[in-house]
């Protein structure tokens, strides 16, 4: 039922006074985050203040914001149309049913719905049903809630359950800038004074307010010329005296006084420096801007000393807030509710300014991976199962870990595996916001973000990645700071189900001077170590690796590839997927030979080792005494070497995993057995 209310209703053309700021404002902040703020918004004044206005602004406000969100705006009239003889469930189900789908409820002149406990009941049942949504609801009134009479206590919570406001008479300063702004709506150019003529006199109204301005349109029309302020106060004389005989006279003093006040006030605007002001507020207006500003000076009684700076600065407002407008366009502004207000004010120049900033931080793409193997062929350079695990974070759709940290002695492979895995996301799924960073850039960026004022849009845009790729994460000892964001960071990916990838030279349990909360999420999925050196690596792929920052270009090389070590985490696909990879014939390094130590050999080869071991190393469980393959294995060996591959725990410490990560995993089915029934 929208098309009963007034199109030129909108927030825009609302004039905010001292009398209705507070009503403006709350009205404006539901309007611009619906069911969040002040639900419901109960707005009370006297008739002809401005209530119906609000809730058409709005109404058009989130046709314009939301224009998917469906808005009903109901009269009582409509309302008891709507649920006439309704009650009990047969009303239950009418009020859910003509309601569903409805996300904000406008409801006008609630003072004639409370006099009978029926629709009193239904108005609850209405409430109840949206607000209980997340459905936004504003009520206006003629008297707060306290004064209705005959209203039930649930139904007076309700409405006094969000927020009440109230809007008084007009003050003078409001009256005559509504006057200009109506005035100017028509289309219609007052002589000077005769809107402060008009706004002199005591309307208690806006409605009034109104009538008085038709009235002196109306004349003009019909005499063909224009009034000027006596004119306009003989007009308003005689039209008092027929509607108010009995105080006529009073009202006669009050016009006579009025007329010298606005002679004197007329012949001091028609000074050339208040036409100058009047001339640019009202070219201003007609653009849609704010001149509030330039209006204050003109109350003054001399000139400001830089009457020309004044002019020439408040133009220049204007047309950086022009400029402003279409860059926001350009870029796609994210915000476009808080750009409301800001860009009709020359006065929140810099909001405006600083939105802008905002706004193209935010939509700043991530750096591009230059061109470079994908995971399929890196095979040459690096083992199978690390590919197989980067490929499981970026390709499934339900991944196993995630983070994925991989390391290398000196940082090139992991590097190059994290690379590779970024490009092969993004050449399999179009569109996919794939960020790669270093622990040095992200600093700086951040840093960059703080100084000039767009942290809060440079955070925002990184949390939307889809897949985070982070290089370099030995630099994060001692930055306090990137730590703390990194963490908030890994936790809203998380809740977006976005997956991360970490390179670094060393594993988690060996950067120091590491937060708890970080490190626990850095080896929170899995932490694999690639046994490769950089001089391992193809000539064309070590040529490309320059620094940590620097992404790397393309490499070839053949099928198979050096071993690797899992050194914490789960398994790839859980037990099936573990004895797969085994099958398949990747080398894990685990326990050759019984009271041998692994890891103290760093020249000795590592080799395949049966599936049962490689879920068994895999998933930090306790090992019988007697090995799968029918040798004593001593289970302080295996921690040992595990040890070597930098597992949980402090350096030089005996290997434990993060306190996070204790899950203890049998991965024999004869091993998960408590007790056998008989």
């Amino acid at each position: 039922m929208m098309e009963k209310l007034d199109p030129h209703f909108t927030f825009e053309n609302f004039v905010v006074g001292a009398a209705n700021r507070l009503a403006s404002a709350a009205a404006r902040r539901a309007a611009e985050r619906p069911g969040v703020s002040y639900n419901p918004l109960f707005i009370y004044s006297l008739a002809g203040l401005g209530k119906t206005h609000i809730l058409a602004a709005i109404a058009r406000h989130v046709e314009k914001v939301y224009p998917d969100k469906e808005v009903e705006y109901l009269t009582p009239e409509d309302f008891l149309r709507e649920f006439v003889g309704a009650s009990g469930t047969q009303g239950e189900d009418q009020v859910r049913d003509r309601f569903k789908g409805v996300d904000i409820l406008l409801l006008d002149d609630v003072q004639f719905l409370t006099a009978q406990s029926e629709i009193q009941e239904l108005l609850l049942l209405s409430l109840d049903t949206l607000t209980g949504e997340g459905k936004q609801v504003v009520l206006a009134c003629d008297r707060p809630p306290a004064e209705l009479d005959g209203l039930g206590a649930h139904l007076r919570t309700r409405f006094e359950g969000g927020l009440l406001v109230d809007i008084g008479p007009p003050e003078y300063e409001t009256r005559v800038a509504i006057i200009t702004k109506r005035a100017g709506l028509r289309g219609t150019t007052l002589e000077a004074g005769v809107a402060d003529a008009i706004g002199r006199f005591p309307w208690e109204t806006v409605a009034d307010l109104q009538e008085a301005l038709d009235l002196v349109l109306a004349t003009q029309e019909k005499d063909a010329s224009v009034l000027t302020p006596d004119e306009v106060l003989s007009i308003l004389r005689q039209s008092s005296e027929d509607g108010e005989e009995e105080s006529g006279s009073e009202l006669g003093q009050f016009l006579d006084e009025l007329s010298d006040t606005v002679a004197e006030k007329v012949q001091a605007q028609e000074a050339p420096w208040r036409k100058l002001l009047r001339e640019a507020s009202e070219r201003a207006e007609a653009g849609g801007f704010s001149a509030e500003s330039l209006r204050s000076k003109m109350e003054a009684k001399s000139p400001p000393d830089d009457l020309d700076e004044v002019l020439s600065g408040y133009q220049s407002a204007v047309e950086r807030l022009k400029g402003v407008a279409e860059e926001l366009k350009a870029v796609g502004n994210p915000w476009p509710e808080a750009a409301h207000g800001l860009l009709g004010d020359p006065e929140r120049l810099e909001e405006a300014e600083a939105l802008l900033a905002s706004a193209v931080e935010r939509a700043q793409p991530f750096p591009q991976i230059p061109p470079g193997p994908t995971l399929e062929e890196l095979g040459g350079d690096l083992p199978k199962l690390v590919i197989r695990a980067a490929d499981q974070l970026v390709s499934t759709d339900r991944t196993e870990y995630n983070p994925l940290y991989v390391w290398s002695g000196d940082g090139a492979a992991a590097q190059a595996l994290l690379q590779a895995a970024g490009r092969t996301k993004t050449d399999a799924e179009e569109g996919s916001r794939v960020a790669l960073t270093s622990v040095g850039s992200f600093a700086e960026e951040f840093i960059r973000a703080l100084s000039t004022g767009v942290a809060g849009a440079w955070r925002e845009r990184w949390w939307t990645a889809d897949l985070l790729l982070l290089q370099g994460a030995e630099r994060l000892e001692g930055t306090e700071r990137a730590q703390e964001e990194l963490f908030h960071l890994f936790e809203a990916l998380g809740r977006r189900r976005a997956r991360v990838m970490i390179a670094a030279d060393r594993p988690p349990s060996r950067i120091s001077a590491l937060d708890d909360r970080l490190r626990a999420r850095l080896e929170g999925g899995l932490v694999v170590e690639v046994e490769v050196a950089r001089e391992e690596l193809s000539q064309e792929l070590r040529d490309s690796l320059h620094t940590s920052d620097q992404p790397v270009a393309h490499g070839e090389g053949s099928e198979g590839g050096p071993p690797a070590r899992v050194a914490e985490g789960a398994g790839l696909e859980g037990e099936a997927g573990l004895e797969a990879e085994a099958e398949a014939g990747i080398g894990i390094q685990g326990p050759e030979e019984p009271g041998h130590d692994v890891g103290a050999d760093p020249d000795r080869k590592p080799k395949d080792v049966a599936a049962q071991d490689l879920e068994w190393i895999m998933s930090f469980s306790p090992k019988s005494p007697e090995a799968p393959g029918g040798d004593a294995v001593d289970q302080g060996e295996i921690l040992d070497a595990l040890a070597a591959s930098g597992g949980g725990g402090e350096a030089g410490d005996a290997w434990m995993p993060s306190p996070e990560q204790v899950v203890t995993v049998w991965p024999r089915i004869t091993e998960r057995v408590a007790e056998e029934e008989d």
